[in-house]
């Protein structure tokens, strides 16, 4: 049977001075959109977020707390063993990105690896043992841009063909630049969102003819990824959450399903199951690329990473990039969860490999190659930048 651990997102009460005073909470319900009573007088509320250093911004919308029935049921039309049994997960509030993260905002993160370069060529903010937590690692430049382009690369179109730990490095970057938590969602945390509170196969009902309103997928993508937002959003005003990209999250996948979710008398939509191995890791959502089916609120996606980089000639093959389809159907969405990790430690276990293998291709293709790079990431990094493009 596949082995798997799993985490638990142990949290502090108290959110940052910066969560309490401004970003997302106001303590006056505002009279129109979605808006979370936290029950203390406080309100979870959208907001639109700036990338330090660039003109860039993102939204971020409120999702409430509950319970919900994650999984599909075993009547549910094109259900598949590996989405059961169900599990009654118990759900706190938290905020998730309006749009998949977009080319915008990706590539605020992708110009940071000639940055790190130079920063490291003239020995500028180094990396060491005392700071070491603080670094990502840049991705490389692309082997192949055609590829990753080839289906749509419009600023406002969804950045795709990163791999789950370049994305949960950028969750990191734009944590340590902002000062705000993000990370990946959880398969149950993104599926509660999904859903929107309600109980069919797709959040629209059980008839996938209605899904051209909701989302590019095979029947009327043309092949092309799409700018964000240009279908309907779900109840909870997400939007694309079928379709476009399908969208990585935490989890390790386990073709078992979750049984071992159902043997427990108390499962927190926060926890996930964390790779014991590179892959396979799971996507959510569907793609531009992909039928009906696969964009159902309870289905599935196992990555496949040797055969997504076969086209890639390097070896170690890239621990950042895919070269071949589906995954130019492959993104991410933020997560802000209400309460943050109490230790920056607790933080790394949501933005950092978790498998020896994948921290040794990283080092091995920067060591050895000169692809990719480390580097600090601070609200300073902004100024840095400025500094050395003066010089």
């Amino acid at each position: 049977m596949w082995a798997a651990t799993l985490v638990f997102m142990w949290c502090v009460l108290d959110l940052n001075a910066q969560d309490v005073e401004s970003l997302g909470i106001v303590t006056v319900k505002p009279d129109s959109g979605p808006a979370v009573d936290l029950g203390d007088g406080r309100f979870m509320v959208p907001y639109v977020a700036h990338i330090p250093g660039s003109d860039v911004t993102f939204e971020m919308i409120p999702i409430p707390g509950g319970e919900f029935l994650f999984g599909s049921p075993p009547d549910e039309i094109d259900r598949r063993d590996d989405e059961g049994p169900q599990v009654r997960v118990v759900v706190e509030p938290f905020w998730m990105g309006k749009y998949e993260v977009t080319w915008a905002e990706y590539e605020t993160f992708m110009k940071l690896d000639a940055v790190f370069k130079t920063f490291n060529f003239r020995q500028i903010r180094p990396v060491n043992d005392s700071n070491q937590v603080d670094a990502v690692t840049a991705p490389s430049s692309l082997y192949d841009p055609s590829f990753t382009f080839d289906a749509g690369g419009d600023p406002d179109q969804p950045a795709a063909t990163m791999t789950q730990f370049a994305a949960k490095q950028y969750t990191k970057y734009l944590s340590l630049l902002s000062g705000t938590y993000y990370r990946l969602p959880t398969e149950m945390e993104w599926e509660y969102a999904a859903r929107g509170g309600t109980t069919t196969a797709y959040y629209f009902g059980d008839d996938d003819s209605q899904l051209r309103r909701h989302a590019w997928f095979s029947e009327n993508s043309d092949d092309e990824r799409h700018p964000v937002g240009k279908r309907r959003p779900n109840p909870f005003g997400l939007h694309d959450v079928y379709g476009n990209v399908a969208e990585w999250v935490l989890d390790a996948y386990s073709p078992d399903g979750y049984r071992d979710w159902a043997e427990r008398e108390s499962v927190i939509a926060s926890e996930f199951r964390r790779g014991t191995k590179v892959h396979p890791r799971v996507l959510r959502g569907g793609s531009y690329e992909l039928e009906a089916e696969d964009a159902r609120s309870a289905a599935r996606m196992p990555s496949a990473d040797p055969d997504w980089k076969l086209e890639d000639p390097n070896f170690p093959k890239s621990p950042w990039w895919f070269t071949d389809s589906p995954a130019t159907g492959i993104g991410f969405r933020l997560l802000r969860p209400l309460r943050v990790p109490a230790t920056r430690a607790l933080m790394a276990e949501y933005w950092d490999a978790d498998v020896n293998d994948i921290l040794l291709d990283v080092n091995n293709r920067i060591r050895d190659n000169g692809r990719g790079a480390w580097g600090l990431v601070d609200p300073d990094l902004p100024q840095a930048i400025e500094q050395i493009r003066d010089r």
